[in-house]
């Protein structure tokens, strides 16, 4: 969504027109999820992705038309084999694409929206963007759009509904991703998150820490890593942290901006530090914590903050010992085990392989 938002303040800037195409609804296995967004201006250029192949390619000419008729367009592609086999699109699923004109794509209420969602991509408070979606029969169409803000406001109304489609944008906005709720037989509901990048707090700067901060960097975290030893703590040796603090750790947790968009990982050196920095995170309101150690480690600390008071819906929701279990053992190893469940805990993810099934497979092609 921010690289979509910021081309389109450059574009208005520029005053050249675009229209900005969305994935509102899916259904079955689909290339890409409800919220994924494309730009395409009045020359042709393109940011984001609606999954690639030919149902891109309609979309773009569909853009050039909206563009043209200033007409805005909702369509459903049924993804089979007649249609995108050999773009490797054969997904057996449905997707609805909106497409509108970018005066009308991001404003509700004679409002133009763009500056407010910019403000919320980077660092302001998170809003979401919410589209009610009028089924008739298999077809859908934009029945009206709101702004919803975590600080209160809302700007727009979709009529008798307002109330409750407040409701299950504040609830999605908590969660952090787009999603489609159903309000009743004839309503659904696109509610479109927008927050800035999520940060990645690393407590601990060794060699797991280190691997840790790379690879969430490609993730698209803002990547911010403490350690107490100025040798660790070093800019030359963590190139892709936005930010390194040389600082007492537990101080550092306690005095960095932590909101509910914040991961936090805690591999320090020891036992007695991991505890400590462990204690300070829960007392924030991190939306992910998980702590690198054993099982012994793991149980020894819960009991040690379960006799400080921590509520124990705090405790059980630290993830400890920290990741999946992918069998690696090196740093990097780690790092990807730990980043996988941070991945599956930001999008809600199950964390299960998305391997067929060998029953499934086989009624697929049809053995017995």
């Amino acid at each position: 969504m921010r690289e979509i938002l910021e081309r389109a303040a450059k574009l208005r800037a520029e005053g050249r027109s675009f229209a900005i195409a969305t994935v509102v609804r899916t259904t079955g296995s689909t290339p890409q999820v409800v919220g994924a967004k494309l730009l395409a201006d009045d020359l042709g250029r393109t940011v984001g992705t609606l999954g690639g192949g030919c149902v891109e390619a309609d979309a773009v000419d569909e853009a050039r038309r909206v563009l043209t008729t200033g007409a805005p367009s909702l369509r459903d592609y049924e993804l089979t084999e007649d249609l995108a086999f050999d773009t490797g699109l054969v997904c057996g699923g449905t997707m609805w694409i909106a497409i509108e004109h970018g005066r009308e794509a991001l404003h509700a209420a004679n409002r133009d929206l763009l500056d407010d969602l910019l403000t919320a991509s980077h660092g302001g408070s998170p809003v979401a963007l919410v589209t009610l979606l009028a089924k008739r029969g298999h077809q859908y169409a934009s029945a009206g759009r709101m702004l919803v803000e975590s600080a209160g406001a809302v700007t727009g109304s979709v009529g008798k509904l307002d109330a409750e489609v407040i409701a299950v944008a504040r609830q999605t906005l908590a969660r952090g991703t787009a999603s489609v709720a159903r309000l009743d037989d004839e309503h659904e509901l696109l509610v479109e998150p927008v927050t800035s990048r999520p940060t990645l707090l690393q407590i601990g700067a060794g060699h797991v820490g280190a691997a840790v901060a790379r690879m969430a960097r490609l993730l698209d975290f803002r990547v911010v890593v403490v350690d107490d030893r100025p040798e660790f703590a070093d800019r030359e040796r963590l190139p892709e942290a936005d930010e390194v603090v040389c600082a007492d750790m537990v101080r550092a947790i306690q005095e960095l901006p932590i909101t509910w968009n914040t991961f936090v990982v805690v591999a320090t050196r020891g036992h007695k530090m991991d505890a400590h920095a462990l204690r300070a995170a829960v007392r924030t309101p991190a939306r992910y914590i998980g702590l690198v150690g054993s099982k012994r480690k793991t149980i020894l600390i819960e009991r040690m903050l379960r006799d400080e008071g921590v509520p124990e819906d705090r405790i059980r929701s630290v993830h400890a010992p920290i990741g999946l279990d992918l069998g690696g053992r090196t740093p990097a190893e780690i790092a990807l085990a730990i980043l996988a469940e941070v991945e599956a805990e930001r999008y809600g993810g199950s964390a299960r392989p998305l391997r067929l099934s060998v029953e499934l497979f086989d009624r697929a092609i049809g053995r017995d």
